[in-house]
């Protein structure tokens, strides 16, 4: 993306407070919108899902009733209405102290409860033959072209150039009044931006979050170093630590203090990290021996989470669900978008051209771990010109990425060994991770560098944040067993 050369003013939009959501035309939510900072992701979800369609086939595996064979085989967990199809989910949120809760985590004060702002935006794709998912964050900063748009009371809020991303759900919400307009203007302009076809959108708040974790019983996070901001209150030791729902909030929307650097997008890999051990939690959910937590989980996701109509649905949920309980975590492949500072803001970012690469990949379906050989193809001739250790660890990060990526496709997001890749580095089973001769560490999946002290993986041209190696900090600063 080429840098704006005309200095413009930024948005600085605060939302009204409103009444109850007047939901507009093609979305619906069966409960009360809060909006609010989401983190709770769609697999999360899921997850949930499928615990309860499990539970609700145990329970009627277990009933004696005698009633015709049609009306028993109508207890079976439903089935996936979207298998064998792509689904592209836009996860969102705010950063909102209106609704129950939302002030008690994340503060109040100098106008905060009539703010409305979108602190997360991740795409989520899950691939047809459910093996996988994609997950790519959006940073808030980000510098985009928004879409005209329409609210749900009709009103058409007009296009516009040169405005942070997060503004977009913002000024929604202002003309809107409600959840639903502000989502669905932000999901009009990630169809523009990225040329995928989004029709669903999840939304929740800081208390919709911390309540689903503490439903869940609490999460374990391997912490990479000791942690303390002034600004959430959060203080945690390096090492496994198991986070009840309000410290497992404030880890994730922390920008400042020792485990952080003030940038949203290192924010937003620690934001990915917590999900995807959240997953990892949900999947040992048993509800043999545990029926009330999973009763607890199933009904406090259906009565936080803000769900467009498609994913309305309860049986909708379970069949999707179902269809997801078995997936590797190990295949839930997360990045952030590649940005580069923009030239009149440095507190602002613009979306590389590598981020063509990745929306092209979401496009055609498939998992981002294909993203490294096209961008070492685009980016090689530009190593080969320049000079200095930057440039030959970006080379060798790319090429370690690119040859243990080699090899035929199968089909199902995997690739066989070739001749050259079986003579090249492999990845460490335990971490995922590549050692270089020269100690760098490489994180395949991206092709990105990872920090040893704390796991963040970066962009190996640009040096933004793009990642966390999550199996490489559980393995060795924590040293859990790798069957996590």
């Amino acid at each position: 993306m080429t840098s704006p050369t005309r200095k413009m003013g930024l948005p600085n939009i605060k939302a009204g407070r409103n009444g109850k959501p007047q939901h507009s035309d093609g979305f619906r939510s069966s409960h009360r919108l809060r909006t609010g900072i989401c983190l709770a992701l769609t697999f999360v979800l899921c997850f949930v899902a499928s615990t309860v369609a499990a539970f609700w086939t145990d329970i009627n595996g277990h009933m004696h009733v005698l009633e015709p064979v049609s009306l028993t085989q109508a207890h079976k967990a439903p089935e996936d209405i979207y298998k064998g199809k792509t689904l592209n989910v836009l996860v969102l949120g705010q950063d909102t102290r209106d609704g129950e809760g939302n002030a008690e985590v994340g503060g109040s004060g100098d106008g905060l409860e009539e703010n409305h702002q979108s602190d997360t935006a991740m795409v989520v794709q899950i691939a047809a033959d459910r093996s996988y998912v994609n997950v790519v964050s959006i940073p808030r900063d980000s510098i985009v072209n928004a879409p005209a748009c329409t609210t749900s009371k009709g009103e058409t809020i007009p296009a516009r150039r040169q405005v942070m991303f997060n503004s977009i759900f913002a000024e929604g919400y202002n003309q809107g009044g409600d959840a639903n307009s502000a989502a669905s203007c932000s999901m009009a302009a990630v169809r523009s931006l990225t040329g995928l076809d989004i029709q669903q959108f999840v939304v929740a708040d800081f208390n919709g979050l911390k309540s689903i974790i503490d439903a869940l019983g609490g999460v374990d996070v391997c912490i990479p170093k000791d942690t303390w901001d002034g600004y959430t209150g959060i203080n945690l030791k390096r090492g496994l630590q198991h986070l009840d729902g309000t410290q497992a909030t404030e880890y994730a929307r922390m920008r400042h203090g020792t485990g952080a650097d003030g940038s949203d997008i290192m924010r937003t890999t620690r934001q990915q990290y917590l999900i995807k051990s959240l997953v990892n939690e949900a999947k040992t959910v048993n509800i043999y021996s545990d029926l009330p937590k999973a009763y607890r989980l199933a009904t406090t996701s259906m009565s936080t989470l803000q769900l467009s109509e498609g994913l309305g649905s309860f049986q909708t949920l379970l069949g999707l669900g179902n269809s997801l309980k078995h997936i590797d975590t190990t295949h839930i492949y997360a990045r952030t978008i590649p940005v580069e500072e923009w030239s009149q803001d440095s507190n602002r970012v613009v979306w590389t051209d590598e981020a063509e690469t990745i929306w092209h990949l979401l496009r055609e379906g498939k998992p981002l771990t294909q993203a490294n050989e096209a961008a070492e193809s685009a980016s090689s001739s530009g190593n080969q010109a320049g000079n200095g250790q930057d440039a030959q660890n970006a080379q060798n990060s790319q090429s370690a990425a690119q040859t243990a990526g080699n090899g035929s496709d199968t089909g199902d997001g995997t690739q066989s060994p070739s001749a050259s890749a079986a003579a090249a580095p492999k990845p460490d089973p335990r971490t995922g991770l590549i050692t270089m001769p020269d100690k760098t560490l490489v994180d395949p999946n991206t092709g990105g560098t990872v920090d040893p002290d704390d796991g963040t993986i970066k962009d190996a041209n640009t040096g933004q944040y793009i990642g966390m190696a999550d199996r490489y900090l559980f393995a060795t600063v924590c040293a859990v067993p790798a069957q996590r």
